[in-house]
């Protein structure tokens, strides 16, 4: 059992918790919760820390603890007092169990091999956790089938965007491109044609015809898709608004283009 915060392990697995260039060092990330331990894929899965008290309620029958506590049996795992695990904890309440992942990125053939019309989304610098959770999270109930992101993205293993996937990172294919236009251009080339959330000489979304292999393009929150990002696009399309608002949350306009696809292809 670790009974001290200065420990070398509970120092680390804090590290992977706020610095995103110790995750890519390390190439591991932290994920909290029963959930989210009960759906990891166990091949991923590096070190598990349990708490104290969430050992105790693991004895009681019928509970999640318990069905974790099962699944414990299965992987290697180090008990934290209370205390301990508090200090490592990234949630108000915590639950009590976290688990150390091996990241898991993909490229450009693995999101596309075998698929007959892909269906993916790009992302071009976006910058806010529960906007990319909630896309990835949308990505998968939409039956995309992967999300490419720009280098300057936020961090998709920052422990605020894996909450609000709610397990879809362990499922939804995806990886950083260092050269979004080049990546364009290479699924281009793969006739997977291109679509601009954008207005410039757009259509409607619903007019526009996403029964072929397609991907679909989100900007920055603020400032939206880059001008020469939009015109290495193939079509432009935008979502029909009314009143006095300007634009969507990003995660709003990817849902309702994404689900457009998932629409059209039924």
């Amino acid at each position: 059992m670790i009974t001290s915060p200065s420990n070398g392990r509970v120092k680390w697995v804090i590290s992977l918790m706020e610095k995103a260039r110790m995750r890519r060092k390390e190439q591991k990330y932290v994920v909290e919760g029963c959930k989210m331990f009960l759906e990891a894929p166990e091949a991923q899965i590096a070190e598990v820390y349990v708490s104290s008290r969430f050992i105790l309620k693991g004895k009681e029958a019928g509970t999640t603890e318990a069905e974790c506590m099962e699944k414990l049996r299965k992987v290697a795992w180090e008990e934290v007092t209370d205390d301990v695990y508090r200090k490592m904890s990234d949630t108000v309440n915590p639950q009590g169990i976290l688990c150390v992942m091996t990241m898991q990125e993909g490229d450009t053939e693995s999101l596309i091999k075998n698929k007959k019309n892909p269906h993916l989304l790009l992302l071009e610098n976006l910058q806010d956790p529960g906007n990319l959770g909630t896309i990835l999270r949308t990505a998968e109930g939409a039956g995309a089938d992967g999300v490419i992101l720009s280098r300057d993205s936020v961090d998709i293993y920052n422990p605020k965007v894996i909450r609000s996937t709610m397990g879809a990172i362990y499922r939804v294919p995806f990886f950083y491109t260092e050269d979004l236009h080049a990546t364009m251009k290479e699924l281009q080339q793969k006739g997977i044609t291109i679509y601009a959330a954008a207005l410039e000489k757009a259509k409607a979304y619903d007019t526009c015809d996403f029964k072929s292999g397609c991907a679909i393009l989100i900007g920055n929150e603020g400032n939206g898709l880059l001008p020469e990002t939009i015109q290495a696009a193939d079509r432009t399309c935008f979502i029909p608004m009314e009143g006095q608002v300007e634009s969507l949350n990003a995660s709003v306009a990817a849902a309702i283009l994404m689900y457009e696809v998932h629409r059209q292809r039924q």
